[in-house]
């Protein structure tokens, strides 16, 4: 912190506390002198820093108004130099006793701090360093700054606190600003792209009246008015289709989604997803969307196709690698699935290789070769990969393979070792889906205790009324921004993450 070097923790409390008090007492002097900083309500802007330092040479003799805050001084009796930062960077500030006064000079040496939030009226100049600044002919603080800020030279480091204080995080490291500017970019550029191809942003629930039968635990609430439970999506996936149903032909939704289970560097309770879905497109079109879409992003965000991230260059233009999930298995691990006749060849097979099956004895070809794929090939798969042809065991939402109905035409896309996207050519039978539905339910009810998963009939009856041939897919945000921000944990790209509260 401010004056604070190679102190042990406790006296660093002492220290801050310390500051803290001071600064209190500032204001409190300010505002018994009726200066309060907190009673202004604006400032009237007429530039930003990087503009001032950019238009230089329109701007030189010109008269500006800027505002931001004091993150550094350095006071030299009649005069001082400061620096101030606002939401584009930082600008110098030549403060001088005779321009702004010698009260509200020696208010600026007495009762600023570092933090403090100012207004500044000034001409553009260039010092004899040529450091773009302003001459300030008027200062005044806009707000009171009351606990000190990291100090310069050992900045915000402490991860912990930069998750929890995410606005310090943001002061004080210019650098995670830009990744979250980086974000912002992102999605505008998918909007942009998805809005470009015909597809409808729209809008589904948020809170759910049942808790589907999906493997992903949902967050559960209860509404107070309707006396019953409610529980948060897991995914935006049914509202949607029912929207295609509807005759909406394309549709996205970038939606926030909620699942109660564990955390690490790829996976956070609450994350962004978006889901596109499109009638009368099957799951090849759905690649070929993705590859296009990526490229373009990069290029809008990125300026290239060619990115590094953690150290690996990774190519994310032109046609993407294609395996199925059968071919990929054989690859990596040497097990070939269409030698196995029964599911207990399959069952010896993953034995064999070491590989535990969760289904135990109950594990069919498609259970195995799911599991064989988790310990032998994702994490080979670098550069961006699609598999495609998943068993039917785990794709309770894609259409079956005509010509082998033990397979789903849905496919996920890999990148640096983690799967980035899902889609299918989407399962319109209501029949089928509704079978399906019930063995899921049926399944979560024997793996979890007090579960209330139900099947969604009020899904299954939209189906009835006639689902056109239609490609999904999902994909998620955070792990996309990861990607193009070479950010190593998903805490980095979300500005607020879920953190366990202090005790």
């Amino acid at each position: 912190m401010e004056e604070i070097k190679n102190l042990t923790a406790e006296e660093e409390a002492e220290s801050i506390a310390e500051q803290a008090r001071i600064r209190r007492e500032k204001l409190q002097k300010m505002t018994g002198e009726g200066q309060n900083p907190f009673v202004k309500t604006s400032f009237a802007l007429t530039h930003r820093s990087a503009e001032v330092i950019s238009g230089f040479e329109k701007l030189e003799g010109k008269e500006v108004c800027l505002a931001g805050r004091l993150m550094s001084r350095r006071i030299m009796g009649k005069a001082s130099f400061c620096h101030i930062q606002d939401g584009e960077g930082l600008i110098q500030l030549y403060v001088r006793r005779d321009d702004v006064g010698e009260e509200d000079y020696a208010s600026f040496k007495k009762d600023y701090d570092l933090g403090d939030i100012v207004g500044v009226k000034g001409y553009v100049f260039k010092t004899q360093t040529g450091e773009v600044s302003v001459h300030c002919n008027r200062i005044e603080m806009l707000s009171k700054c009351l606990l000190p800020l990291p100090e310069k030279q050992h900045g915000l480091k402490d991860i912990d606190i930069r998750y929890r204080q995410r606005e310090l995080d943001l002061i004080v490291n210019p650098e995670v600003k830009n990744t979250f500017v980086k974000r912002s970019n992102i999605i505008s550029a998918i909007r942009a792209y998805l809005d470009g191809c015909g597809f409808l942003e729209v809008d589904t629930p948020v809170l759910n009246s049942i808790e589907i039968g999906a493997s992903a635990r949902p967050f559960k609430t209860r509404h107070n008015a309707l006396d019953m439970d409610m529980y948060l999506r897991i995914e935006t996936e049914l509202y949607l289709k029912r929207l295609i149903v509807g005759g909406f032909e394309r549709v996205y939704e970038v939606g926030r989604i909620f699942r109660n289970e564990g955390m690490d560097a790829y996976h956070n309770p609450e994350f962004t997803t978006i889901e596109m879905y499109a009638a009368y497109l099957n799951y090849f079109d759905m690649m070929n969307i993705v590859e296009d879409m990526y490229a373009h992003i990069a290029k809008t965000v990125c300026k290239t196709t060619d990115i590094v991230y953690q150290g690996t260059e990774i190519h994310l233009g032109g046609k993407w690698a294609r395996l199925t999930m059968k071919e990929a298995v054989k690859k990596y691990s040497g097990a070939d699935y269409d030698k196995w006749k029964t599911d207990a060849d399959a069952r010896a097979c993953a034995k064999k290789l070491g590989v535990t099956v969760e289904e135990g004895e109950s594990a069919t070809k498609g259970h195995v070769l799911i599991a064989l794929f988790d310990a032998f090939v994702e994490d080979k798969l670098v550069q961006p990969t699609f598999i495609y042809d998943y068993p039917v065991e785990n794709s309770p939402l894609a259409k079956r393979k005509e010509d082998d109905p033990l397979f789903t035409q849905r496919f996920e896309y890999f990148i640096c070792g983690h799967e980035y996207g899902n889609a299918f050519s989407e399962l319109n039978d209501p029949i089928d889906q509704k079978q399906r539905f019930v063995k899921q339910v049926e399944e979560k009810r024997k793996q979890e205790k007090n579960c209330n998963a139900q099947v969604d009939e009020e899904f299954v009856t939209a189906l009835e009324y006639g689902l056109p041939p239609t490609g999904g897919l999902g994909f998620g945000v955070d792990r996309l921004v990861m990607l193009l921000t070479d950010s190593a944990t998903i805490r980095d790209v979300l500005l607020f993450p879920t953190m366990k509260p202090k005790r």
